[in-house]
């Protein structure tokens, strides 16, 4: 006579963690507000890629490629930042309710489902951005003068793409630690901006957002010093982590 032998359910603690990032994944990959960002950020840089393409034909001013990627960087951070904040900000604030039924439930716990958004966030923004840049830097490559280095192209995305980290986890933990995506998204907005008025009047030695983006040509050609760029990666990186660990704390000790 066979004796059926029962095996213990194995359970996984962060099952509930991947699940939530598969789905925010998907459903940040399906929204509007994503949708919108890159169809805009690619029409912008076809545009101003024929626009610098049609001055070095028609015109015979030399576009260097180095130059023009800085312009269009610069222009692409700044125009971009606002649906970016929507996008974030709106990760935990637009699911009040689910999020409730989910805590209460003991389905999965509030630091699992605050990294689980964070990471899935940060993930679709910085691979899409990592994607657009390189297929832009490629086409500038071949189109315009070519001043460009592997190396340097690489430094510049991941300089650039540390700096949306950073916007990316204030944005999540403004979402964690607001009521209403309305407000988060506003006060992310005032801080955003704000700061970056009071940023032009810091001393010159201090590394900025903008003097990074500033010196994007250097690095686009492989002229930089592999310090300050560090710098500016680690000052991104290091804002991530601060307002990841604030809002994470913050939203275990809110109501939901």
């Amino acid at each position: 006579m066979d004796i059926a032998i029962e095996h213990p359910i194995k359970y996984r603690r962060w099952l509930p963690y991947w699940a939530v990032l598969g789905t925010d994944i998907r459903q940040t990959a399906r929204s509007w507000v994503y949708r919108l960002w890159v169809i805009l950020t690619v029409l912008v840089a076809l545009g101003f890629l024929m626009y610098r393409f049609g001055i070095t034909r028609e015109a015979g001013i030399v576009q260097t490629a180095a130059l023009s990627s800085m312009d269009l960087f610069r222009g692409i951070a700044l125009a971009s930042l606002a649906l970016i904040v929507v996008l974030t900000v709106s990760s935990i604030s637009s699911e009040r309710g689910t999020l409730a039924d989910s805590v209460l439930s003991r389905g999965i716990s509030r630091y699992q489902y605050f990294l689980a958004k964070w990471h899935a966030r940060s993930l679709v923004i910085i691979v899409t951005f990592i994607l657009v840049s390189s297929i832009m830097l490629t086409a500038f490559h071949f189109l315009l003068a070519d001043d460009l280095t592997l190396k340097g192209s690489a430094a510049a995305i991941v300089t650039v793409s540390a700096l949306l980290m950073g916007v990316v986890a204030l944005g999540v933990a403004f979402g964690a630690l607001t009521n209403s995506s309305v407000i988060g998204i506003t006060l992310l907005w005032i801080l955003l901006y704000g700061s970056g008025i009071l940023m032009t009047l810091v001393p010159s030695d201090i590394p900025t957002p903008e003097k990074a983006l500033s010196r994007l040509p250097y690095v686009l050609r492989g002229e930089y010093n592999l310090n300050s760029l560090g710098e500016w990666i680690f000052g991104g990186v290091a804002v991530a982590v601060i307002a990841a660990i604030v809002g994470m704390i913050g939203f275990s000790r809110k109501d939901v």
